[in-house]
């Protein structure tokens, strides 16, 4: 019989779970940035701002989910200016998929995940017509949630027909679960990894193995993708998994994409506890592990998809 651990050295993947220190840094040497999800336009952004500067929290990136298009030109241009002036990346879901679609499989019980893939020929035009308007917008950081679509933007980055400097973010619905899965994400395109919330500090130092790129790791998870609440482990998860980007989605809180007008009060709500426990877990990682190297905010550091804007 065959040997696996075997294969799996061959293939360069780790054969056993483990808890080796991670060496791997940030491109300014720091081991974690906080990123606070859900940040639905302009409103939420000023929102998260206020919070985060009332409370002393430190951000670096936030991410929205209802998608690009639902963003006006003027919206986008001005949540690019807020993250421009502030050093802060802004990262924006590309839409539609296959939840904003006629097709019903993915309402099916086994097909709650395939709603944020890209549907046919349509939909993938659909999406790149989404990031060119936001590019040209200023914005340089892309949420995807489909692989076809992820491995076409890197193409076309690397043919100069988008930006050089376009961060795209594997969305954490995709959920990489194992090295060979996150390693996968990682050589299509992608420049920051969603992982599966439910992963074992083990596991995730299994995956730092053979990944380079920074994880995207929910320390809370929103209900729909486990509801976890794991602040307690979140230096380990430093210690064993860096450059991971810290992020905290809420338990029992309302799904709200898309958003908009008629839910903007839960919105900026939703913002501003986000905030709240991201500085909860940042005060826990100065009291577990104050050695812990975080970059500086307010800095347009290389490998953040800061926007460019005239």
């Amino acid at each position: 019989m065959k040997s696996s651990e075997d294969a799996l050295k061959k293939l360069n993947l780790p054969v056993v779970d483990a808890s080796a220190p991670s060496s791997s840094t940030f491109e300014d040497g720091a081991q974690y940035r906080i990123e606070i999800p859900s940040t639905e336009g302009p409103q939420a952004f000023r929102t998260v701002l206020e919070e985060a500067d009332k409370l002393d929290c430190p951000v670096h990136r936030i991410s929205q989910g209802s998608g690009i298009q639902m963003l006006s030109d003027d919206e986008i241009r001005e949540v690019a200016q807020i993250g421009a002036d502030r050093n802060i990346e802004v990262c924006l879901f590309t839409t539609p998929r296959a939840g904003f679609d006629i097709g019903g499989a993915w309402n099916a019980p086994v097909g709650k995940f395939i709603q944020w893939q890209v549907r046919g020929a349509d939909q993938l035009r659909y999406s790149l017509d989404d990031i060119y308007r936001a590019v040209e917008l200023g914005i340089r950081s892309v949420l995807i949630a489909d692989v076809g679509l992820i491995k076409m933007i890197k193409d076309l980055r690397d043919g100069g027909d988008l930006p050089a400097d376009l961060i795209v973010k594997s969305s954490a619905v995709m959920m990489p679960a194992n090295p060979a899965s996150a390693k996968l994400m990682e050589d299509i395109g992608s420049d920051t990894v969603n992982v599966s919330t439910d992963l074992s500090v083990a596991q995730l130092s299994a995956i730092r193995q053979v990944v380079t790129k920074p994880l995207d790791i929910y320390i809370e998870a929103p209900d729909g993708i486990g509801g976890f609440v794991r602040h307690f482990e979140t230096p380990d998860m430093i210690k064993f998994a860096a450059p991971i980007y810290v992020k905290l989605g809420l338990r029992n809180s309302p799904d709200i994409y898309p958003s908009g007008k008629h839910l903007e009060s839960t919105a900026l709500n939703l913002s501003r506890e986000r905030v709240r426990r991201s500085k909860l877990v940042f005060d826990l990682i100065q009291r577990e592990f104050p050695e812990a190297m975080m970059s500086k905010t307010g800095i347009n550091h290389k490998d953040l998809g800061v926007p460019v804007v005239s």
